[in-house]
């Protein structure tokens, strides 16, 4: 599938998923490729249609477009709820097991998701999986002492990378933090990774969202289509 391809499914399914956004509603709006299109879908509903919501934003980048927009956006902390966050995702497969992190969000990201009453993620077909771990697995570590995590990560198997910028650098999230890209090609037991993870000093957050997604709408080829997770 060419970008061009890839592009229309990505929009077909943000279009789709501004559908969930009615007036009055704290939304949690993501971060990346297939969230611009839902920003800008939504942009075009305020102006046009007199949509009138909150945004909650889970990365900078989103936050500056959707203001460009004339969109309302809050800070976590002054929401008592978020009605429906709506994000992308780098892999989900049919268990509804999520990885993200790609465009190194994942922190605020589970943040503004974990205090929703419904998650929602937009994806193109591409993205769907049978097992999760193909895409590398991102986890934010504190600089200090990351490289010490990166050892123990390379102990245990998990083939861990450091992210770097085009210059060189090491990427750093919207908390200044590192992301290291663990290259597993399949993660068959989630749960175990997670806790291990987590509890790893040094580790503030990764990219498994498990058991977390309510919706999945896959931009298809034949139109939008929804996965529902019945567990949720």
């Amino acid at each position: 599938m060419d970008k061009a391809q890839q592009d229309a499914l990505k929009k077909a399914a943000g279009i789709e998923a501004a559908k969930l956004i009615r007036s009055g509603m704290i939304a949690g709006l993501g971060t990346g490729s297939t969230v611009r299109f839902l920003v800008d879908e939504l942009g075009r509903r305020v102006k046009e249609e007199g949509l009138e919501f909150t945004g909650v934003t889970t990365s900078r980048r989103t936050q500056e477009q959707a203001e460009g927009y004339g969109i309302k956006i809050v800070d976590i902390d002054d929401v008592d709820h978020i009605d429906v966050t709506i994000d992308g995702a780098d892999e989900v497969d049919k268990n509804f097991n999520g990885i993200k992190g790609g465009g190194a969000a994942l922190l605020w990201e589970k943040i503004v998701a974990t205090n929703s009453n419904k998650i929602v993620w937009i994806v193109d077909e591409s993205k769907v999986v049978d097992t999760i771990g193909k895409f590398p697995l991102p986890v934010e570590v504190i600089p200090f002492g990351a490289g010490q995590v990166i050892k123990k990560f390379e102990s245990r198997g998990y083939k861990p990378v450091l992210r770097l910028d085009a210059e060189g650098q090491p990427v750093r999230t919207d908390e200044n933090n590192y992301v290291v890209d663990l290259h597993l090609e399949r993660i068959d037991h989630p749960e175990d990774l997670a806790e291990d993870l987590i509890t790893t000093v040094g580790v503030v957050e990764h990219g498994l969202f498990l058991h977390m997604v309510d919706q999945v709408i896959v931009g298809d080829p034949n139109g939008p289509r929804v996965m529902t997770n019945s567990n949720r």
